[in-house]
């Protein structure tokens, strides 16, 4: 049965591709969303570009026909927009000036006046809960959802392996139908392993001994980069092996690196090692520079309003990278904080030095980056459009790393499985060119009293 989806501003300003995806269904725009594409516009960052795409957009279909009648979607399905239904009563208790309750009237309409089911689709949790209040279906747009996050994609796994393939394995390496795991009822099966998945092998006579390697071309082979201490920094357990494992191949090899973790587990702190080693310590000539953006639930919205430049403007956000920066650069716990000032001087200098950069993440649209070692920090609050938009930016030679904690979302709008750390993990799991890591809670390094939080909290 066709269906009316009743659209919400807040969904297209975050995907403006959504009138695109409801398939054969009828969608409708009240006026009042209009009216608030119109007030974003001019905004900076995102949601400004995003709201003058889908005002692009509706002015190709309105060249196609009359949209109060309904203009033919590509898809099967039709657009409209909806201005009626003014003299709709609502309850008492909401006004009529509040852009929300406009959108109400409009699905009580609708819902009167037509024998399809009518679904407003928005992102804000309190109107749905009104629109329930009224007795209208109310859901969230799911088409960038991806798995809850314990069941998403974790980059890694525990199997075990014949005592014989386990003592040639640093050789030969493993073909993946010689390993198995056991199900809940203590019966073996061959997993299906995708592609650069690390992986703890078990020996299956002597559970004490493992190895750690990493799927490729249906062969699990050992690690490569096992015995590296990048900017002196060794691994201290296996998930900063797989991370530095991810970390080190060259852009060519790996140019895309994903990591999810809770805070603590040395997202930030690797990335910035390998990158430091590969333009300081050992300049191997792979990139002229580390970039580092961190956007956050201001970045995009308040940078402009901020004094200075725009180096100026977004120091605050890089407060974190920073605190890193001066671990890695003094790395006597001892000493490092004898001298305040010279261990200011040494990060200002790498920054003078334009080693690493600094930019706001809005910046990066329409460019092609080259030869760059670029660390998207704090991804989870990054939509699944900007992400694309990120990993598309690309250029030759570039490795693009994007941490970030899926529980840890500071975005409205934005949760563990919408967000475009998540989306980005499921849908690039499984390529060749991407490689993927979720650093386990117990694998915490910040201190004992950080993993006792994050054991308790």
């Amino acid at each position: 049965m066709i269906k009316i989806y009743v659209v919400d501003t807040n969904i297209l300003l975050q995907a403006p591709y959504a009138i695109e995806s409801f398939e054969d269904n009828s969608v409708v725009l009240p006026m009042v969303v209009l009216e608030e594409l119109d007030h974003f516009k001019k905004a900076e960052g995102e949601i400004g570009a995003n709201a003058r795409r889908v005002i692009r957009y509706l002015e190709q279909l309105r060249q196609k026909g009359d949209l109060l009648k309904g203009v033919p979607l590509e898809n099967g399905g039709c657009l409209r927009v909806e201005k009626n239904f003014v003299n709709v009563r609502l309850p008492e208790d909401l006004s009529d000036e509040v852009a929300d309750n406009r959108i109400l009237r409009v699905c009580l309409g609708l819902s009167e006046a037509n024998v399809e089911q009518v679904i407003l689709v928005t992102k804000d949790l309190l109107l749905r809960i009104k629109a329930q209040i009224l007795g209208l279906c109310a859901e969230d747009f799911t088409t960038d959802q991806v798995l809850e996050h314990e069941n998403q994609y974790s980059g890694r796994c525990e199997l075990y392996v014949p005592e014989e393939a386990f003592k040639t394995f640093k050789k030969k390496g493993v073909p993946v139908d010689q390993v198995y795991m056991l199900d809940a009822g203590g019966e073996s099966y061959v997993p299906k392993l995708e592609e650069n998945q690390f992986v703890i092998l078990r020996a299956d006579q002597s559970d004490r001994k493992t190895q750690l390697g990493r799927v490729e071309n249906g062969v699990i082979r050992k690690l490569e980069y096992r015995k590296s201490s990048p900017y002196g920094i060794s691994p201290r357990n296996a998930g900063q092996y797989f991370l530095q494992e991810a970390l080190m191949q060259p852009a060519e090899k790996a140019p895309l690196v994903i990591v999810k973790g809770m805070a603590g587990t040395s997202k930030t702190f690797y990335s910035l090692a390998v990158g430091l080693e590969k333009l300081l310590n050992h300049p191997t000539g792979e990139y002229r520079r580390i970039l580092i953006c961190r956007p956050n639930a201001q970045f995009d919205d308040d940078i402009g309003f901020l004094p200075g430049d725009e180096q100026e403007k977004i120091s605050p956000l890089m407060r974190p990278v920073i605190d890193n920066l001066e671990q890695l650069i003094d790395s006597s716990e001892e000493e490092r904080y004898q001298d305040e000032e010279e261990l200011k001087g040494k990060v200002d200098e790498i920054f003078a030095r334009k080693i690493i950069q600094a930019e706001a993440l809005n910046y990066i649209r329409g460019r092609s980056i080259v030869k760059t070692y670029l660390i998207i920090d704090e991804a989870q609050n990054t939509t699944p459009d900007q992400i694309k938009g990120i990993i598309t930016r690309a250029g030759k030679d570039t490795k693009i790393i994007l941490l970030g904690d899926p529980n840890q979302i500071d975005r409205p709008f934005l949760d563990e499985r919408t967000n475009g750390l998540s989306y980005a993990s499921e849908h690039m799991k499984g390529s060749s060119l991407c490689w993927q890591i979720t650093m386990a809670a117990e694998e915490c390094e910040r201190s004992s009293l950080a993993l006792e939080a994050v054991r308790r909290l």
